[in-house]
């Protein structure tokens, strides 16, 4: 072990132990529970693009959605949690196979009401803890300062890429694009991707008068994916029909960033 390195890293540590501190009180001040739930389990829930840690007790849960939607099922309300997750492969220089993830959920709100959540808490971090709107990230100046730009997924790749997915079915070149040109359109400003095609986003409900898109988003800062949302669906008729469910859910990613998965 290289103590000097270790030791390099203190004050970075200091700086999340005092981000997850007033993360935690940023949403007990909104009523949110704090809750804790198992990081192991006997079976995941399938993901076709993410691939669990097994070992000989059962498999390391991706996220902890496998416990959290009983305790909302069972009245618990809005919650939230801080854990570790563990995904296989993820290993690279903006991913890891072991990550810290807050999720939360809140009954009653949609995806952009969620989004909108998502941009207070950063902005609540940065003035607290910077003192300023503006961070630096691989010599990218981004100003984080409200209300950040709100593009539709047809909109942005419209103006990144000259196509339009929702009417056009190409999910390996969507992929590879949104990780590339349309995340980049966040380079300065944060970007928060919203309506995805149906196809897109299997478990997120379909938009209310436009069943082509579905109620998820997606935030960008710096040209890296940190927050995956949607309004979740509990009809059974259509959770057997297309795996979609109600609530909203919001993953905030950190060390799994810049790499799109269909969560």
């Amino acid at each position: 072990m290289d103590l000097n390195r270790l030791s390099a890293k203190k004050e970075n540590l200091k700086r999340r132990a005092e981000i997850l501190s007033l993360t935690r009180r940023f949403f007990i001040s909104r009523g949110y529970l704090e809750v804790e739930t198992p990081s192991l389990a006997d079976c995941p829930i399938p993901e076709a693009y993410i691939e669990p840690i097994r070992s000989e007790c059962g498999c390391l849960l991706p996220s902890p959605e496998l416990y959290m939607k009983p305790l909302l099922a069972a009245g618990y309300g809005d919650i939230f949690q801080i854990c570790h997750a563990f995904r296989k492969g993820e290993k690279g220089t903006q991913h890891r196979g072991e990550f810290t993830l807050l999720e939360y959920y809140r009954v009653g709100k949609n995806y952009l009401d969620l989004a909108a959540e998502t941009e207070t808490l950063v902005v609540m971090l940065t003035d607290t803890i910077l003192g300023s709107r503006k961070i630096s990230y691989q010599d990218k100046t981004v100003d984080l300062s409200p209300p950040w730009r709100r593009l539709s997924v047809k909109e942005a790749f419209m103006t990144a890429c000259g196509w339009d997915p929702v009417s056009i079915d190409d999910p390996e070149r969507f992929d590879f694009e949104l990780a590339t040109k349309v995340a980049a359109l966040s380079d300065t400003r944060p970007l928060i991707l919203h309506d995805f095609p149906a196809k897109m986003a299997s478990l997120a409900r379909l938009k209310p008068g436009d069943v082509s898109v579905a109620e998820r988003t997606e935030i960008f800062i710096g040209g890296l994916e940190l927050a995956n949302i949607f309004s979740e669906l509990t009809d059974p008729g259509e959770q057997r029909r297309g795996g979609r469910r109600r609530y909203v859910l919001t993953e905030w990613h950190s060390q799994r960033t810049g790499k799109y998965h269909c969560e």
